[in-house]
């Protein structure tokens, strides 16, 4: 063998082990991975919040912050090799005008870089106690008055910060799924319509409602703890309606807590260790385990219609929480999601397996107007070709849920129409609707035909977004809008299906919905509970075959993605940033109450407070609505340490912010049509605070009344310092303490005269 063979042979030798090697990266589950987190919290006052679609629901503060979590999983080292990114955040829903956006801002970032459409899935937690105001689409601005820009662009701007801190952390990894039971967190609110489908069907699972969660552990290469995903239908719901204060409800709450372990002594949302909470097919699924109730008399309410005397209004269901107490309802199912989540965390014994396989993804824009479907006529038994519908809600749609009632007289189940709302719906719809249309919808009887509304622009989507992301034997299913509990476990089983068909030599199949991903199309209900047409059924906007219409798409997808087959990439929706419509009050100047400035503390803190207290002070400020602090705070809670002389050497370490469970921002104005803001923080002193000196901070903008055009400038305040008592502790007190607390003998000046006058006739009064 001369030389030319020995070194082909050489050549040819590396080139089997770098394929081999590539092949078995796959085939170990060796992967590059990343995880990253962002503050995705909008304007935190004045502005109509997501959810209940309830008018009079306008944001008062923060409870807690919102974040956007993304995860970044990679084939291996190389920047081309095949990506994805899953991001899972603390909204409502996902719009289509943010995936737009987030898109076109990472391809700013990293020009012919990785990302694209196809391999970024954006899923919202659903939380409905988030600001409003940020979706394209007429239909879900209409109770939030428009569409809002800053509310818009901090979803945006966090979640790209998300995908680019997991992006540029990408290191080697591996990921292990597990599964378990979580008891006592969800029931079904629609359980009339669940009984709806065949009996054999309903005989193949324990509950009417999804307690299985499915979670995926993301460590280093050395087993170090990176982040976890988990999917778990529930409504993040516990905080019910009359609620101000936005938050990231149950899941929310979850996910703080499983980060605070992974992270000790950080703050919220600033820690390495990422954890997603995400939604699956939550859409007949509530927190609200006591169940609905007559809330004026105690007894069950309509088993079909959920109603009491009647009236929707009357019949709520409510959660585990002492009294209905949707706070402490919040911590509960948020704590029974977090234990289990860290039990499947932390078990990598027995039920957990790792991912192994190849990452992949496959995507398609499409109509969903007139999506041709085969079904089998149960009355003839024979096989024929329908298609779904322009938008439409149905009379139901109005009645609400158990979870938040609805209006007026409409309830759940309504299989008729009436007159008087037909005759409102044809003024403001100008003209009575097509008899195609409503049959089309059949048994729905149409109370907007939204899907028909183009004035003064589009009011719900036609093209929608389908795609799948797959990890390893993980396949991750991106679904525009909630899948009820049955209608999931239809489109799992059947993408299931056709993984084992096309790859029946890889390792079982683990197949999550991701819901209201992308772009929000409402409810998917099965064709059986789409005739008891409750409200799920009524907000399945796109008619009786939606949910046949996205078995069929997906287990194109799905094949699609295992042979390689390329697909039309379909005709991506519109882009309506240009139409948008805003009636949201303008903040035209900031003003204080006289002889204050902003910032000036108008309650102080007691001396000494002790563990479970509630520290509660007030603030002269601006509107919260000039900036939403994203990544940052409204208030900081500080202990002083070594605070004993005054030197001047003292140091405050951050106890909590507005992040914080134990904390609440509140804003109000003192009168109607009143330009003063009173900044109200609260603190639930920790049982396990340490003694010591503390003080309360806020921070904030304010406009002056110079210009309307001003700028917003930035102000600080603090309060006196105040002892947090401690049972057998010495406790150095601050210099300043005694001094602040001191009450002063006289009156040093004409403007501490007057505040004092002003004081006391405010206090008698």
């Amino acid at each position: 063998m001369d030389s030319k063979q020995l070194e082909l042979r050489f050549l040819l030798t590396l080139l089997g082990v770098f394929f081999i090697s590539a092949v078995a990266g796959d085939e170990n589950g060796d992967y590059y991975v990343g995880v990253g987190i962002a503050d995705v919290t909008g304007p935190a006052a004045d502005l109509g919040m997501m959810g209940y679609a309830n008018p009079s629901q306008s944001a008062k503060g923060i409870h807690t912050r919102l974040y956007s979590r993304a995860f970044v999983f990679r084939d291996g080292p190389n920047t081309d090799d095949p990506l994805v990114a899953f991001v899972s955040a603390d909204i409502g829903m996902v719009d289509q005008l943010i995936k737009f956006r987030v898109v076109e801002k990472l391809n700013e970032l990293y020009v012919n870089g990785p990302f694209n459409p196809q391999n970024v899935l954006l899923s919202g937690t659903h939380t409905h106690s988030g600001p409003g105001a940020y979706l394209q689409y007429l239909m879900y601005g209409i109770t939030s008055l428009g569409f809002y820009e800053p509310s818009f662009n901090a979803i945006v701007d966090g979640m790209v910060q998300s995908i680019v801190r997991a992006y540029e952390k990408l290191q080697p990894g591996r990921l292990h799924i597990n599964s378990g039971i979580v008891q006592n967190a969800n029931i079904n609110r629609s359980p009339s319509s669940y009984l709806a489908n065949p009996p054999e069907e309903r005989a193949q699972y324990d509950s009417d409602v999804d307690k299985q969660m499915v979670l995926v552990r993301i460590e280093k290469a050395d087993g170090t703890p990176l982040g976890a995903i988990n999917w778990f239908a529930v409504h993040p719901t516990s905080m019910n309606n009359t609620n101000r204060l936005i938050s990231g409800d149950n899941k929310g709450y979850a996910e703080m807590l499983f980060e605070s372990e992974m992270n000790p002594n950080t703050r919220p949302g600033k820690g390495e260790f990422v954890a997603a909470f995400a939604s699956s097919n939550l859409g007949d699924v509530s927190p609200n385990v006591m169940g609905p109730r007559c809330i004026d008399t105690g007894l069950p309410c309509d088993f079909e219609h959920s109603t009491c005397g009647g009236l929707s209004q009357k019949c709520i269901a409510f959660g585990p929480g002492t009294n209905g107490d949707m706070e402490e309802s919040t911590e509960i199912i948020g704590e029974r999601q977090y234990k289990v989540a860290k039990n499947l965390f932390n078990n990598l014994d027995s039920t957990a397996t790792q991912l192994k396989g190849a990452v992949d993804y496959i995507h398609q824009y499409v109509n969903m107007t007139n999506y041709e479907v085969e079904v089998v006529n149960p009355l003839t038994n024979t096989t024929e070709t329908v298609t779904t519908c322009p938008g439409a809600m149905g009379y139901s749609f109005a009645g609400g849920t158990t979870d938040g009632p609805g209006l007026f007289d409409f309830v759940q189940g309504e299989l008729s129409d009436n007159p008087f709302w037909n005759l409102i719906r044809d003024v403001l719809m100008l003209g009575p609707l097509d008899p195609v249309f409503q049959q089309c919808h059949y048994p729905k009887p149409i109370l907007l035909p939204v899907g028909l509304a183009h004035q003064p622009y589009e009011w719900v989507a036609s093209v929608v977004e389908t795609q799948i992301l797959r990890v390893g034997n993980l396949y991750i299913i991106g679904i525009p809008g909630e899948l009820t509990t049955m209608a999931g476990r239809r489109l799992r089983k059947a993408v299931e299906s056709v993984v084992v068909a096309n790859a029946p030599d890889s390792e079982t199949p683990h197949v999550v919905i991701a819901g209201l991903s992308n772009v929000y199309t409402h409810y998917i209900t099965t064709y059986e509970e789409y005739q008891k047409q409750r409200y799920e059924a009524a907000s399945t906007i796109y008619g009786p075959h939606t949910l046949q219409a996205y078995l069929k798409q997906y287990d194109i997808l799905a094949a699609s993605m295992l042979d390689g087959t390329n697909l039309d990439p379909g005709t991506p929706p519109p882009d309506l940033s240009g139409n948008q419509f805003n009636l949201i009050g303008k903040i035209s100047r900031d003003t204080t109450p006289f002889l204050k400035n902003f910032g000036d503390c108008l309650l102080e803190p007691l001396p000494i407070v002790n563990p479970n207290d509630t520290v509660v002070v007030k603030f002269a400020g601006g509107h919260p609505r000039h900036d939403s602090m994203r990544e940052g705070t409204f208030l900081l809670v500080e202990k002083c340490e070594e605070c004993g002389d005054d030197t001047g050497s003292e140091r405050w370490t951050t106890v909590a912010t507005d992040a914080d469970w134990s904390t609440k921002f509140h804003w109000s104005r003192p009168k109607f049509l009143s330009t003063e803001s009173v900044i109200e923080i609260s603190w639930k002193v920790p049982a396990d605070a340490l003694p010591g000196n503390y003080r309360i901070r806020h921070f904030g903008y304010h406009k002056p009344a110079v210009s309307i055009a001003a700028t917003p400038r930035a102000y600080q305040g603090e309060t006196r310092i105040f002892v947090v008592n401690g049972t057998g502790n010495n406790i150095v007190y601050h210099p300043k303490w005694t001094s602040e607390h001191k009450q002063p003998s006289k009156i040093n000046s004409a403007a501490q005269f007057w505040h004092a006058l002003a004081s006391s006739v405010k206090d008698w009064k």
